[in-house]
């Protein structure tokens, strides 16, 4: 049976409003429910599907009953795998039911790491902002002395527009992906409790960030921020982040998520550079996501996973 705790905490990823989100932005082929459980029917290449299960504690997924009716399913659908990824922001009552996943860590691509940083919103600012690293404190007031101006703007297309040109930027800058104008106008547009907030130098945007604030977590989710060197000086990223954590404590959240930092102690990890930034705003670094995996057809799954390989050392 599900644990009582567990039903009471229910984060955004198996909200009605995501599920609503995702499909008008085309990011998922369909949505199933089973027991109260959110699973997002994915495609790969070569007209391959698999199903997703995000933000789910171990114990909701443990009933046989359910893992049954979802391998059901799962063979009726024809997907290649199932992949489950947990969350859970304090691991009471979980441990105990790993056992039933044991053999299935063979994941695919994970959506939420492993580990994250974390602010207990409990704490009074004075307190979050003494767990800062003291440069990081001095570069919000130098934002305030070099009088940036942080607002949070209305979620319309000529505000995102500004973002997403900034994420332009960004994106060619720092070399990774980012969205489609048209996901950031759904993604604003469909989470109600989701906001953009800008920071703006005199009448210039120099950084605009989303984030999503909800009653038991508000997660810090996308960022952009201009290329132009008189600006990337102004700590303009700090003021955002601080000016978030208080519209969160203001929403009476209880856990503010930087979501994904890298492995502690690993080496080499791709989000090490945005790991530093995180780390030095929180020292709280948790453990909260495991990926698990029920594969349908292990050959081809096989065959997509040595391509995917392949693919990343090409790249």
């Amino acid at each position: 049976m599900h644990s009582e705790t567990s039903t009471l905490r229910v984060y955004i990823w198996q909200t009605k409003k995501w599920w609503k989100m995702l499909s008008k932005s085309n990011q998922v082929e369909a949505i199933f429910n089973i027991d109260n459980i959110q699973i997002e029917k994915r495609s790969l290449w070569m007209k391959q599907f698999w199903f997703f299960i995000l933000g789910i504690s171990l114990s909701e997924i443990s009933d046989i009953n359910t893992l049954n009716k979802i391998k059901i399913l799962a063979e009726k659908e024809k997907v290649l795998f199932t992949q489950i990824e947990t969350i859970n922001y304090t691991w009471k009552e979980e441990n105990i039911y790993k056992e039933l996943f044991k053999e299935n860590i063979w994941y695919y691509k994970k959506f939420i790491t492993r580990y994250t940083a974390v602010i207990d919103l409990e704490k009074t600012e004075e307190v979050i902002l003494a767990d800062m690293k003291p440069k990081w404190r001095y570069n919000i007031k130098l934002a305030l002395k070099k009088e940036i101006e942080v607002k949070e703007v209305e979620n319309n297309k000529e505000n995102i527009k500004k973002y997403y040109d900034l994420m332009i930027e960004t994106t060619s800058r720092d070399n990774f992906s980012g969205n489609s104008l048209d996901y950031y106008i759904t993604f604003l547009k469909e989470l109600e409790n989701s906001k953009l907030l800008l920071a703006y130098k005199d009448w210039k945007v120099i950084s605009g960030w989303i984030f999503v604030f909800d009653k038991e977590l508000s997660i810090y989710y996308y960022w952009a921020s201009t290329s132009q060197k008189e600006y990337r000086n102004m700590m303009a990223p700090y003021l955002v982040q601080w000016e978030a954590i208080k519209i969160a404590k203001k929403m009476n959240s209880k856990i503010f998520d930087f979501l994904w930092v890298a492995t502690p102690n690993s080496i080499n990890d791709p989000l090490e550079w945005v790991t530093s930034f995180k780390r030095k705003l929180t020292p709280d670094i948790r453990e909260v996501s495991e990926g698990y995996i029920f594969i349908n057809r292990i050959f081809i799954y096989r065959i997509f996973k040595i391509i995917k390989k392949i693919k990343s050392i090409i790249k």
